[in-house]
């Protein structure tokens, strides 16, 4: 059975995911439909233990469903081996987390390039990829920082180094697990819209959990769970409108 959805970047079909066993066995997600639009910006949100990091980590490749299917375009996820889930994930998601997740004895550029050299493509050349890794160091505003280790940076320069290193491979889709959660207000502000201007000018399919309304504004999209199940979605969101649904 192929996807439907040909304009999706990714998408869940009565995705269902049980952590645990017999009366213990805690159902996270429980049969959730959703479509993320390729080329467009997506807000998870839901209270704690909704479902929302669950869903992610499942469309992402991450967690694998109890039952339901998982599509990355036109791959099916949840039919596929470790082996090819950890290649799908190198090659075609990208990752910004909360936690920066920068290898500390890297530099800042080394970081960056880490996912094509670990997928054997050169950035050291004249061609795509050094094009696409110039034209993000000048967007993201890191180009004096390259030479630099994370702990040499703040936290919201390690933040653009991490999204530079998961925008260089060219990704169907990435995900950002509260990526402004150890960030000022300014610097976290600066890093949404960063992640909505790749959306705009590079055709970058994102999606995000988070648990601010503010973030979630700079969406095009809400998606709210509750309970392993969909509630309801805000198109166009404001942080006023969101707050209103969330509450």
């Amino acid at each position: 059975m192929a996807n439907s959805g040909t304009d999706a970047a990714a998408s869940a079909i009565g995705l269902v995911k049980v952590y645990g066993s017999g009366p213990a066995a805690v159902r996270a997600l429980d049969g959730v439909n959703v479509v993320f639009g390729r080329g467009s910006f997506t807000a998870i949100m839901g209270p704690s233990g909704s479902g929302k990091s669950t869903l992610m980590h499942c469309v992402a490749g991450l967690d694998t469903a109890t039952s339901g299917q998982v599509w990355l375009g036109s791959t099916r996820l949840d039919t596929l081996d470790d082996n090819a889930l950890t290649l799908l994930r190198r090659e075609r998601v990208g990752f910004v987390f909360q936690q920066f997740n920068l290898l500390p004895t890297l530099t800042a550029a080394q970081n960056i390039v880490l996912p094509l050299e670990l997928a054997g493509r050169r950035v050291d050349r004249p061609g795509t990829d050094r094009t696409r890794l110039q034209s993000l160091v000048e967007i993201l505003g890191i180009g004096d920082r390259l030479d630099h280790r994370p702990a040499e940076l703040s936290g919201g320069q390690q933040q653009r180094v991490a999204i530079a290193r998961a925008l260089l491979p060219a990704p169907d889709l990435v995900v950002a697990d509260e990526p402004t959660g150890n960030l000022d207000s300014r610097s976290g502000a600066q890093i949404l819209s960063l992640l909505r201007s790749s959306v705009r000018e590079l055709g970058q399919s994102v999606v995000m959990v988070t648990h601010d309304p503010t973030a979630a504004a700079y969406a095009d999209r809400v998606v709210l769970l509750a309970d392993g199940r969909i509630t309801g979605e805000i198109l166009d969101p404001t942080a006023t409108s969101v707050l209103a649904a969330v509450r």
